[in-house]
């Protein structure tokens, strides 16, 4: 980030001041929350289940966030087996569409909750992660970059119509969303911006366009390295589409005006097909794991083409509240030069 942007950014920062008290943010939050979960149920045909919190390990179905966390884990009284904390429930809910014969274009929203023992805190992250799980049965026919966008574009008309419904609760809370979100390639950002890192291009072209979706994370640029890291076994970050470039997956990522940085929602995509994983666990030398149950149903193909993704909750309400940091609209824990820093700017962490 160039140093008039850090000045920008302390001096937002140093201006900071929460426009809802403590009992108003509450209120907040449950609108927030309600308003974009009905709105987005309806858009995709979803329906609201139940979901678990921890699973037995050796089944594939946990999310490895491609290796850079490990789960907490445990055993219980009945099993020597061990049993894991979720990450995410990307694949169970593939195989849960599956197991439970979901018809073309239905699927499934959950509220998952995981804890990842190993993340950098920020004004951002938390080590409480909760956010909408969902999943869509999908045709062959629908792997298509064309229909991911207009799922994207359904997802984002559900978050502009919960900014909406906050603004008529609550004045103070203006929208500030652009009325449409845009569209770019992980290649095209590289291109535009080749002397800024991964995270410093997600900042200038959503300062730019304020609303983006980024396109085929995962897959290695000309540098020889990818935007961001992705799974093996879930999206689709290596099939080319209609355009020529790798990619049916990627993050929806604002602009967030109180923090003058981007911010991002979101990361989905159409899942991989037996082709595709096939390809992406051979990339990343994980080829062992076609042995494991929810691999071989996929390469298999036993279970249903999907659609799928997560929408971050707290960073949402977060966003659409016009709050500074995840912990003015999340309970965790935090660390103690935290808590000082933000005390000091009038915030009391959750």
């Amino acid at each position: 980030m160039k140093p008039d942007s850090k000045e920008k950014l302390q001096e937002s920062e140093s201006r900071y001041r929460p426009k809802l008290s403590f009992l108003e943010t509450q209120l907040a939050i449950g609108v927030a929350r309600d308003s974009f979960e009905k709105a987005l149920s309806e858009r995709l045909n979803l329906v609201k289940v139940v979901a678990p919190k921890f699973l037995m390990v050796g089944t594939g179905l946990q999310d490895d966030l491609a290796g850079t966390q490990k789960p907490v884990n445990f055993k219980t009284k009945f099993s020597d087996k061990d049993v894991e904390v979720v990450h995410s429930l990307a694949k169970w809910k593939r195989y849960t569409l599956g197991r439970y014969g979901f018809k073309l274009h239905s699927g499934v929203v959950t509220d998952m909750h995981a804890i990842r023992k190993d993340e950098d805190v920020s004004e951002i992250h938390s080590v409480a992660v909760d956010q909408w799980d969902w999943e869509i049965v999908i045709s062959r026919e629908d792997r298509t970059l064309s229909f991911l966008k207009d799922v994207v574009s359904r997802i984002y008309s559900s978050l502009l119509d919960a900014e909406a419904m906050l603004a008529e609760r609550f004045p103070s809370l203006e929208p500030r969303l652009p009325s449409k979100i845009h569209f770019v390639h992980t290649e095209e950002l590289e291109e535009k911006y080749p002397d800024l890192s991964p995270r410093e291009r997600e900042h200038a072209i959503a300062r730019a366009l304020g609303a983006v979706f980024i396109i085929g994370i995962g897959h290695p640029l000309k540098s020889g390295e990818p935007h961001d890291l992705r799974a093996a076994d879930y999206d689709d970050w290596s099939t080319h589409s209609e355009l020529g470039k790798p990619g049916l997956n990627g993050d929806i990522v604002v602009w967030d005006a109180v923090r003058q940085k981007s911010l991002e929602l979101s990361s989905m995509g159409i899942r991989v097909d037996e082709s595709a994983l096939e390809k992406q666990l051979d990339h990343m030398g994980l080829s062992s794991r076609r042995e494991l149950d929810f691999h071989s149903k996929v390469l298999s193909k036993e279970l249903p083409l999907s659609i799928g993704g997560g929408i971050g909750q707290s960073r949402l309400c977060m966003l659409l509240l016009h709050k500074a940091h995840i912990g003015e609209v999340q309970a965790s824990v935090w660390p103690d030069d935290m808590h000082g820093e933000w005390k000091d700017k009038g915030v009391d962490l959750l």
